[in-house]
């Protein structure tokens, strides 16, 4: 026998005493493990992180402890705990892939500043007095809604309360004064 299926036998004899409830043989199986798995990855994906590295070992080290129930004392150990290996870096792979597609990549960031002035947006908010004599214009349940929920910021609990009317009702009062609102005002709906 040659010393790399010796190896693989003592360390499967580690698993077996594992399986059996022996948890000095299974402290000695992962230490051994560790940086054989941190060797492997490191050599599959060179361009990974230590951290990155480190979260892969102990991805396998957690899919192993949950797996070795599975692990069959008649065959290598080795090939089996790689396998595990090879699903973990692909997950982290795949892992990577779907937060990479969700980044946004900015060619310039916006820039804010200390004087109020410089970071108001242009244009305003239009004139305040002809919004007023606007609101004026709505019927009263609209012009109600619109006073309790957009001025006076109060939440659909308490202006249900304080007028007597549904929140459903409210929505839709305010939706639909708020419609009228944008046509009297001149803007996008």
């Amino acid at each position: 026998m040659n010393d790399g299926s010796q190896f693989d036998r003592g360390l499967a004899d580690l698993m077996r005493a594992a399986q059996a409830g022996d948890q000095l043989a299974y402290a000695q199986l992962l230490n051994v493990l560790a940086p054989l798995l941190r060797r492997s990855i490191k050599r599959w994906r060179p361009f990974l992180k230590p951290e990155d590295i480190e979260d892969l070992v102990q991805d396998t080290l957690l899919s192993l402890h949950q797996a070795r129930a599975t692990y069959n004392p008649e065959r290598a150990l080795l090939p089996w705990v790689m396998a595990i290996v090879r699903n973990r870096v692909i997950d982290g792979a795949r892992r990577y892939i779907a937060r990479a597609a969700h980044e946004v990549v900015v060619d310039e960031l916006p820039e804010t500043f200390s004087d109020d002035e410089t970071n108001t947006i242009e244009g305003g908010y239009g004139d305040p007095e002809a919004l007023r004599l606007a609101i004026t214009t709505l019927p009263p349940g609209q012009r109600q809604a619109i006073e309790m929920m957009k001025l006076r910021e109060m939440s659909l609990k308490e202006a249900a309360a304080q007028s007597g009317l549904s929140v459903a009702a409210l929505k839709v009062a305010v939706h639909r004064g708020m419609t009228t609102l944008r046509k009297a005002m001149g803007t996008k709906a």
